[in-house]
């Protein structure tokens, strides 16, 4: 029987959470949105920078340029920044967020989708508003912001979308669910942060264990089944939706640091593997140890830049070595490495939250095992692939054989997933608490268990702090700067101390009002109002030491990319070159902003270009930096702020000889001690060239166009001969023309353009047009048009038809 529609109850609680979570993201981001500052994130600025050219190029011809030179010699746009027209999910997204501002979005959309995941179980609206607070204001979500990972962010923000979609659509409404998870997968992949997404499919993964075991055991494995390749298909239309990001990344995947290395392990004649450096990849693990964060969140010193107060051991001890008070002050408030855990560094702890933990604990004994086994199993991986390499045995498994795991770093951030699973499985627990609290048996009694057992590790923690060793890897610094050691390895101790006796109270606040609850004595209502108030609080709180009012500013990418002494002096020279910085190269893209540079910041660049600064650019080799058509240095010296680069060969040159060899490694060990002026290095095993002699003489060639997916050269040259350009070799795009008609180019000097030549007067243009980006916008434009059309018929028929449903908590 169909119920008729009623606003009050159909509309009117949805619409009050939406405004709870406007409230809530407009306190929190009001700098953003009503003082017109913004958030100095590291690695905005830097996208910034190296998206300059791309951007400027769109504004300027509202085309996609694909591919840009201002970063590394030059790479491919796709994982920069590159519009697909095609892919109208973007569109959805402005719809979801009221196109607010990015931060303020990011967390407003994390609320939306914690809440739809909540109410797709069949709470009520105001414990799915609880329970989305304990999803979004987990520490991690505001710490990455604060980073600049905003694409991260987001990616994890539409998880619970997409886990609601799955949820609803195999226990309940199969077309609505199937809907609702083909947008949530759209949008997770629209942000295109695939190592959040595969952390997510891992969840996927234990599900669907756990549903085909449920399913064989009770007969209903033909229904599962079904469903499950309606979602298929939903999933197929949210990867068509994305195809042209998609494929575009995959293109450039082998190609870049996370495909497979063309040299060969030194001293060993076997070829390096596919993806990342091991040590590389686990070099952010978090600590075994450090796991208890996500129930005191300065157990391990919070941030491993942290202020201190006036209150504190390293002040006074500041005051003691004769520190005037302002100074001492000005000293504790700059930050100091408080954080003494496994990790290099850390911007701060993943805290879940005391209460979820609790309620966590608490869903072990009064959650159905349908839902226990997956949400406790999923916790369990997130945090053993979160060691890392803490955990050899395990982990170097996964990375050597598990599929694409080697293509990602920093595990620590595998705690993504736990940071989904235990405010889950929490709120399920207060759920299960509000509803059947009667049928429960002995629910005081594991009510009280699940307090003792969180609360009790906040007691030991607190009582016995002062056991732990406080040393942390960055002290021997501090010793040699003469910093007070001893009081800061005491304020280390009373973060912790201090930490545990607040993860205390809240439990027992917590826990307190949920057993008068039991015990009849105060109403449902209040007792989530109450817990949802408390983890609001608790979070916030937590949260506000990581990101909070006083890190906004205005004109923030004004101020950063105001030119220098060194900028200015440089771009008086309105030539065609290149610039390295010398102080940075390879982590700062702010150079890219202005000038295009021979290194940038990106954790995907070419991995031939990462051999070429590993073996030469980095130790300095003067011919490498020639070749790169290397004009200026930075210096980072103010009485010289920058020098000439001796006799860069410019933007393309005659050279008089080749120098064959017969494999990667010989190729770019013969750059070593070479003329690049006179000499091409050639792989001829893959690029047979024939001739190996030229005469060059009165031969000239000049660069008379240029845009970054464009280059038009003019050359006359008495005889046939071999030009090397300046420009980094990528033959999945780019195509060279001699006088208008297609003509073959090669690789020469490991990473650079060389072409045989004609004699007489001619043109070569080099263009950059890959068929990747064209065939993948044109899948994604088809599969936005169908997207759109199967959610709308899902709807009217999940709607209209009533299909049956299979209830979605029997017991929860």
């Amino acid at each position: 029987m169909t119920t008729s529609f009623n606003f009050k109850r159909d509309v009117l609680p949805h619409a009050i959470a939406v405004v709870i979570f406007l409230f809530l993201t407009a306190v929190y981001f009001s700098p953003v949105l009503f003082e017109d500052k913004a958030l100095a994130q590291h690695d905005i600025l830097q996208f910034k920078g190296g998206a300059k050219e791309i951007q400027d190029y769109r504004e300027r011809t509202g085309e996609e340029a694909l591919w840009t030179n201002s970063m590394f010699g030059g790479m491919p746009a796709y994982l920069i920044q590159t519009h697909f027209p095609g892919d109208w999910s973007g569109y959805i997204h402005k719809i979801l967020t009221f196109d607010l501002p990015a931060l303020a979005g990011n967390i407003f959309i994390t609320l939306i989708c914690a809440y739809i995941l909540l109410v797709a179980m069949g709470m009520s609206s105001w414990l799915a508003i609880a329970g989305a607070v304990a999803f979004s204001f987990t520490s991690y979500n505001l710490i990455i912001l604060e980073a600049g990972h905003n694409t991260k962010s987001l990616t994890i923000a539409y998880i619970p979308m997409v886990l609601a979609g799955l949820i609803y659509a195999l226990r309940k409404n199969l077309w609505i669910g199937a809907a609702l998870f083909a947008v949530g997968l759209t949008m997770n992949l629209h942000f295109n942060h695939l190592q959040m997404t595969y952390y997510m499919l891992l969840l996927v993964l234990v599900f669907a264990v756990v549903e085909i075991i449920f399913a064989v055991k009770h007969g209903t494995f033909a229904e599962l089944f079904k469903r499950g390749l309606v979602l298929l298909v939903a999933a197929i239309l949210a990867v068509g939706v994305n195809f042209g990001r998609l494929y575009t990344t995959a293109e450039y995947s082998k190609y870049s640091i996370r495909g497979k290395s063309e040299l060969t392990a030194p001293n060993s004649g076997e070829k390096v593997g596919s993806g990342l450096d091991r040590e590389y990849a686990f070099n952010w693990s978090y600590g075994i140890g450090e796991t208890i964060t996500l129930l005191i969140p300065d157990f391990y010193g919070g941030s491993s830049s942290a202020p201190l107060d006036t209150d504190s051991e390293t002040y006074n001890a500041f005051l003691k070595m004769g520190a005037p008070p302002a100074q001492a002050e000005q000293l504790v408030q700059q930050g100091l490495p408080m954080y003494w855990g496994a990790q290099p560094m850390t911007s701060g702890p993943v805290y879940v939250g005391a209460i979820v933990c609790f309620l966590f604990v608490l869903g072990l004994f009064i959650v159905d095992r349908r839902w226990t086994s997956w949400l406790v199993a999923g916790t369990i991986l997130s945090i053993v692939l979160a060691w890392g390499k803490n955990f050899e045995a395990f982990n170097y498994f996964m990375f050597d054989y598990f599929p694409l795991y080697n293509k990602f770093r920093a595990v620590a951030s595998a705690l993504v997933i736990a940071q989904i699973t235990m405010p889950f499985l929490a709120v399920l627990a207060l759920w299960k608490l509000i509803n059947e609290r009667r049928e429960i048996k002995d629910l005081d009694k594991k009510l009280l268990i699940s307090g003792g057992i969180t609360a009790g590790i906040c007691l030991l923690v607190w009582l016995f702090a002062g056991t732990a060793s406080f040393v942390s890897a960055a002290d021997q610094q501090l010793i040699q700067a003469q910093f007070p050691i001893d009081a800061i390895r005491a304020d280390r101790e009373s973060m912790m101390r201090s930490d545990a006796f607040r993860s205390l109270v809240f439990i027992v606040l917590a826990g307190g009002l949920l057993y008068f609850y039991v015990k009849n004595k105060v109403s449902a209502t209040v007792a989530v109002a109450g817990v949802g108030l408390l983890m609001l609080v608790d979070l916030w709180a937590v949260d506000k030491r990581y990101l909070n009012n006083s890190d906004f500013q205005r004109q923030v990418v004004a101020n950063y990319f105001q030119p220098t002494q060194a900028d200015q002096l440089i771009l008086q020279d309105k030539g065609n070159y290149r610039v390295i910085n010398l102080p940075n190269p390879f982590n700062d893209a702010r150079t890219s902003y202005y000038h295009k540079s021979v290194g940038g910041y990106h954790g995907a660049k070419l991995r031939r270009y990462q051999d070429l600064i590993d073996r030469h650019i980095s130790r300095n080799n003067l011919e490498v930096l020639r070749m790169l058509n290397t004009r200026y240095a930075i210096t980072g010296n103010p009485q010289q702020p920058v020098q000439r680069v001796p006799e860069p060969l410019g933007n393309a040159w005659f050279v008089e000889e080749v120098k064959p060899v017969q494999s990667p490694d010989e190729e770019i060990e013969a750059l070593t001690m070479f003329d690049a002026g006179s000499t091409a290095v050639i792989d001829v095993s893959k690029f047979p060239v024939e001739r190996r002699n030229f005469n060059p003489d009165s031969a000239t060639i000049n660069l008379v166009e240029y845009e970054p997916n464009y280059l038009k050269y003019e050359y006359q040259a008495p005889k046939e001969g071999l030009v090397v350009f300046s420009e980094i070799y990528y033959a999945d795009g780019w195509q060279a023309y001699l006088d208008g008609e297609p003509v073959d180019h090669f690789r020469a000097n490991y990473v650079l353009r060389a072409m045989e030549v004609p004699a007489g007067k001619h043109t070569i243009e080099f263009k950059f047009a890959p068929k990747a980006y064209t065939v993948g916008n044109t899948v994604s434009l088809v599969s936005s048009i169908l997207l759109l059309l199967v959610i709308a018929g899902a709807v009217y028929y999940g709607v209209k038809k009533k299909p049956t449903e299979v209830p979605i908590v029997e017991k929860v």
